[in-house]
């Protein structure tokens, strides 16, 4: 197991290669695709992330999450248009989605009254917002609820060619 860094700016793939009591060698092994001294300079900000880095980081770590906080706090086009999404249990997510969900169906004939013409006047433009608020609410839930599924399939609780088989 590899000795536990005092540095107290680490950053999050610095911290899951430390959660998981790798050394920088075990995990660049581990990787396969990334080099030891690579390792080290991305870990310590010394040289910029790729997406394909982060996605074998998060494969290896077995943390799915690696790739949404590349996304929204690296990626200058995720920063933009991919919600952050935390890490929740799956009753919250279910319960976050059917509240919102539930929302949504009360506002559906607004909806349809801004939306029928085409234009969204000044008048009805509280109540558009409004409602896009919801959408994102259920969106990020769509997004949290893809999330819990990579986590357990990463964690070999659901097994990822069954659920592709049924996903046909």
């Amino acid at each position: 197991m590899g000795k536990k860094s005092i540095k107290e700016d680490k950053n999050i793939y610095f911290e899951c290669r430390e959660e998981l009591g790798l050394t920088r060698a075990q995990a660049s092994e581990l990787i396969g695709t990334i080099s030891e001294s690579r390792l080290e300079k991305l870990e310590t900000g010394k040289t910029a992330i790729y997406p394909e880095d982060v996605v074998d980081m998060a494969r290896a770590y077995k943390k799915p999450e690696l790739c949404n906080y590349y996304c929204t706090h690296q990626c200058r086009i995720g920063m933009d248009s991919v919600p952050e999404v935390k890490i929740s249990s799956l009753s919250e997510i279910v319960l976050g989605m059917l509240a919102a969900l539930n929302s949504l169906e009360k506002q559906k004939d607004r909806l349809i009254d801004i939306t029928a013409d085409g234009i969204i006047s000044d008048d009805e433009l509280p109540d558009f917002v409004q409602i896009q608020k919801q959408l994102d609410h259920i969106d990020m839930t769509v997004a949290a609820l893809k999330l819990w599924v990579a986590n357990t399939i990463s964690e070999g609780k659901i097994d990822k060619n069954k659920m592709d088989e049924l996903s046909k």
